[in-house]
């Protein structure tokens, strides 16, 4: 991919994850009403787009339940403002290891492991228009747990969501993720205008060097459509390198719960920063509208 600075660049907030921010800032939404408020506050700031997981209500935790995403779709929907709504479907593929010596059986606590229909069933219910695909199997921060996307279940997954009419945005958290997504573009499981999400600094995928990040940047398909983003502290600074490589941006308490040192942020502050940034190095921040048309997606309803 030639590198020329994106002139044209869209947001995407990733509004709450499923990891355990919650318990580290009151901002992380937690229930369906919180998420979508959230998420409509993000999109009133800049947001085009809109990246979303749900959670227990109660405690926060991970949630795969229908009914919750239902509900926080069908509120961002009805908002006065407009957004490309971009579910998870990286649930489903968690496997915690009982330990180093015993392996086997997989521990209850952590483990949530299903199979590719269901790990789509809330796409085929909510009809977003994109949704994610982690294209890879890698070790994921902690000691024994493991992020699950064999080829086979990617396959799938991946025709589950072409068939829906929904775009797959690739997760890509390493180089071979790319090679893989490439593979899955070659067999037509996926449209070959791909997008594709370059997951910098997430352990234990690729770290959030500049050497690595250009050769993920090298590695994607001229006529695909990139953004990129990074955690923590290096946040911002990867709206910046990701603009300047060609790239969209990502930002959001999924991946980083700070202002700057000491301010606990919302979301609706990381990408009003973002925005600022972006135009503060002459390049444009598009909309919803825009981007539906540069992706080619379609705004639906889900089904009654």
């Amino acid at each position: 991919m030639p590198l020329e600075m994106n002139h044209d660049v869209f947001i995407t907030c990733a509004v709450t994850g499923s990891g355990g921010t919650q318990d580290r800032s009151p901002h992380v939404p937690r229930s369906p009403a919180q998420i979508a408020d959230s998420a409509i506050a993000a999109a009133k700031a800049g947001a085009a787009i809109v990246h979303c997981h749900v959670r227990d209500p109660e405690t926060g935790a991970p949630s795969r339940d229908l009914a919750l995403y239902r509900e926080v779709t069908d509120r961002i929907r009805d908002a006065d403002v407009d957004a490309v709504l971009n579910l998870t479907a990286g649930m489903g593929g968690d496997m915690v290891f009982g330990g180093v010596e015993i392996p086997l059986p997989l521990a209850e606590a952590g483990t949530d492991l299903v199979g590719a229909t269901e790990r789509v069933a809330h796409v085929a219910e909510c009809l977003p228009e994109i949704c994610t695909l982690d294209c890879g199997t890698m070790n994921f921060a902690e000691a024994d747990y493991v992020m699950t996307n064999t080829p086979g279940a990617l396959r799938a997954m991946g025709q589950l969501m072409t068939d829906l009419g929904v775009k797959p945005e690739i997760e890509a958290f390493d180089t071979g993720h790319l090679w893989f997504a490439k593979q899955l573009v070659k067999e037509g499981v996926l449209e070959p205008n791909a997008l594709v999400q370059l997951c910098m600094g997430v352990p234990w995928g690729a770290p959030d060097d500049l050497n690595t990040f250009m050769a993920m940047v090298n590695n994607v398909p001229d006529d695909w459509t990139f953004s990129a983003f990074s955690l923590g502290r290096n946040e911002m600074a990867y709206v910046a390198a990701s603009v300047l490589a060609g790239g969209n941006v990502r930002v959001g308490l999924e991946d980083n719960l700070w202002l700057e040192k000491g301010v606990l942020a919302e979301n609706w502050q990381l990408v009003e920063r973002a925005a600022n940034i972006i135009e503060n190095m002459g390049a444009r921040v598009i909309g919803p509208q825009e981007v539906r048309e540069k992706l080619g997606l379609t705004k639906r309803a889900p089904k009654s």
